[in-house]
């Protein structure tokens, strides 16, 4: 796959109005802080802030003075909401006529003519491959997207998906704390296949829960952070770098300290032993 992404995502899940209600000038200065500390990548959806927080963006990004080239934007389509719009229940919609249109509102509203990546949002029981491939090829073949994915799709999902149009990625859930895609087959479809993982929720429930596994964690990482020179969240993300899967977090914090210190987990290289003594540490038991 055709890799431009930078190594740690920026989501901007709450830069708007389901989060920290950004001014222009605020996501004018997050968007520069960004880049400066090597995060290219913004990772969007249709829904966010309920259909606003794409052109709460792109009205920044329109006077940021950011060229387009030294970006890479990721947007997401599929789910109606019932917040936003005039949906009478929460669902997924996967036509071929709601999947261009849906993608041309993302372009609008972010001020851009193409996105470097669409991913169909979540799966959905009605999905007909065929005729979502006929959409996604058209905005391919026009230019308006360079690239494809999914985002929450089981492998079987993906393999169906696949029989009409190459999957360029697949954005799921992953952390410490939620470990499943290294076992439901989701990242070894990935490594097989050359597809862009991306995780979702990369810190999973660690400053969330208080709970048995959030509290062994906690003990196996403290002789760690001396060792790498590292705090709990920079060890998170290294946890997730090392997977041969090659998986970009998306990390959704609007603090700028924060995303100086996400990037510099990069440079952390966890030995064995150390990533798998967190990972008996979230399980609560040995290896097998």
């Amino acid at each position: 796959m055709n890799n431009k992404f930078s190594r740690i995502i920026s989501g901007t899940m709450t830069w708007g109005s389901w989060g920290k209600k950004l001014s222009k000038k605020e996501m004018i200065e997050l968007m520069h802080h960004c880049i400066e500390c090597g995060l290219t990548t913004f990772d969007h959806a249709d829904i966010y802030g309920s259909y606003s927080t794409e052109s709460d963006f792109g009205k920044a990004y329109a006077e940021s003075g950011i060229k387009r080239e030294d970006i890479q934007l990721i947007s997401k389509c599929g789910i109606q909401l019932t917040r936003g719009r005039d949906n009478k229940i929460n669902h997924y919609q996967y036509d071929r006529e709601y999947i261009i249109w849906s993608a041309e509102q993302s372009l609008k509203k972010l001020n851009t003519e193409y996105l470097d990546l669409l991913l169909m949002h979540r799966p959905s029981p009605l999905m007909e491959p065929y005729e979502m491939a006929e959409a996604l090829q058209h905005l391919l073949d026009s230019g308006k997207v360079k690239q494809v994915g999914v985002s929450n799709f089981t492998p079987t999902q993906v393999a169906m998906l696949e029989k009409a149009i190459p999957v360029s990625g697949n954005q799921v859930e992953f952390s410490l704390t939620h470990d499943e895609p290294m076992y439901d087959g989701t990242f070894d479809d990935c490594i097989a296949n050359n597809r862009l993982a991306m995780a979702w929720s990369p810190l999973g429930s660690y400053f969330r829960d208080s709970d048995k596994q959030t509290k062994r964690i906690k003990k196996a990482m403290e002789p760690l952070e001396d060792k790498y020179s590292a705090n709990e969240s920079q060890l998170l993300l290294a946890w997730i770098l090392k997977h041969p899967a090659k998986i970009y977090p998306v990390i959704g914090t609007t603090d700028k300290k924060r995303i100086e210190e996400s990037a510099k987990a990069a440079e952390i290289d966890l030995e064995l032993q150390d990533w798998f003594s967190l990972l008996v540490a979230s399980q609560g038991h040995d290896v097998p």
